[in-house]
């Protein structure tokens, strides 16, 4: 049976739904939009979903998306175990004290996840037939009654509405709005897992019980456990006048990791040298599009409004990106689908600008060399008062949004 074939099973009057991309945003589209009657299927260009080294943040904003899914708690048992937050200086000085009142979100119902781990909970909720892998995109067409998309393997797929979720370098953005390229910040991350038994008598992460960030000219260092307290994510942000690629794979080196933060608070030192091998990642965002929406295609995640990582806040404006479209289309009549995707975009325009500006805003206040830590920390906990990441619930504001549409 193929793909359109087993769209065509579910309720005639049900809208259907295909997803491009099967990262974090993908896969939650998918879970929130069938959670809601929705035939969701996902299309993913590769041939398996692969555990990628990478920590990924999920604050309240995006960890209640998760519960009311019915996934919260296997996410939980995955997740890093931590009780508490250490924010210093370069040279170990405390940045709202300590531990530290800033935080990217409360600890008891904030979760760092491995992020192979967190897919594979997120694509184990789905059934089997709901992800298609090895499917690249080769063509998307919006007609006048849905959208076709046609696969290098032969393949296609006719669906009432098409969720380009294909990330940073969208191949589908341009069906929407004019293609706008990611920018670099000029700063490039290194990426490394170490295993707990390693850090041994390093303070304050031996219990593996503490989310900690080092800041200080120009670079800033952040260390938190993920996969259930086994392993210590590193993210090392190091000024670059390179093109690196953004990518979690390209290999890096220690010894130049190492140089980078030579005399800086001991245990910054001390974690490095636990390393045995990193990986770089260019740090990349673009200027959010004005258009998220044709006629029966939609953007969420990435290519829409990608933002640098020092928020903690990309993944979590994927789930509230996919929650606030499933609400909006719950039970929608097909005649109703352009309206209700306005209101899509209306609603996440102005939230995912204001994260992106935070997040640029925050990465220069870690990497000042002119504020003092009292500065740090009060320009810190205003931008994470902002964006709300403790209190904001992207499906309360759709439904409101809707009831008064």
């Amino acid at each position: 049976m193929n793909d359109d074939e087993e769209m065509a099973m579910v309720d005639e009057d049900a809208l259907r739904v295909a997803i491009v991309g099967a990262g974090i945003g993908g896969l939650t589209a998918a879970l929130a939009l069938r959670a809601h009657g929705i035939d969701a299927r996902v299309f993913e260009q590769a041939s398996e979903l692969r555990a990628l080294g990478a920590g990924v943040s999920i604050a309240p904003n995006g960890a209640r998306v998760f519960a009311g899914l019915g996934v919260g708690e296997r996410l939980r048992e995955v997740a890093g175990r931590y009780s508490h937050y250490v924010f210093r200086t370069a040279n170990g000085q405390p940045v709202g004290g300590e531990p530290s009142r800033l935080s990217f979100g409360d600890p008891a119902r904030t979760m760092f996840l491995h992020r192979g781990e967190f897919q594979a909970v997120l694509s184990g909720a789905l059934p089997d037939s709901a992800i298609r892998l090895g499917r690249k995109v080769v063509e998307a067409h919006d007609g006048d009654d849905g959208v076709t998309v046609r696969f290098a393997d032969g393949s296609a797929v006719t669906a009432d509405l098409l969720i380009a979720a294909d990330g940073i370098h969208s191949r589908l953005q341009g069906l929407v709005d004019e293609p706008a390229q990611p920018v670099s910040e000029g700063i490039m991350a290194y990426r490394g897992l170490i295993p707990a038994e390693r850090l041994a008598g390093i303070a304050p992460v031996a219990a593996m019980d503490a989310c900690a960030m080092w800041m200080g000219p120009g670079r800033s260092f952040l260390v938190y456990p993920v996969s259930a307290g086994r392993l210590l994510n590193v993210v090392a942000f190091v000024p670059t006048d390179l093109d690196v690629t953004e990518s979690w794979t390209a290999p890096g080196d220690v010894r130049e990791l190492a140089s980078a933060y030579s005399g800086w608070d001991r245990p910054v030192l001390d974690i490095i040298d636990c390393l045995d091998e990193t990986f770089r990642w260019g740090i990349y965002d673009r200027e959010p599009v004005s258009n998220w929406s044709g006629r029966h295609v939609t953007l969420l995640g990435d290519c829409a409004h990608a933002v640098v990582p020092h928020l903690g806040q990309g993944a979590n404006q994927a789930v509230e990106d996919a929650i606030t479209l499933a609400t909006l289309l719950q039970r929608c009549p097909r005649e109703d689908l352009p309206s209700r995707l306005r209101l899509y975009q209306d609603l996440r325009l102005a939230r995912t600008r204001q994260v992106r500006d935070g997040a640029r805003e925050a990465g220069r206040i870690y990497r000042s060399t002119d504020l003092d830590p009292h500065e740090q920390a009060g320009r810190i906990e205003a931008i994470f008062d902002r964006i709300g990441v403790n209190s904001y619930d992207a499906q309360s504001v759709a439904r409101t949004a809707l009831t008064a549409a």
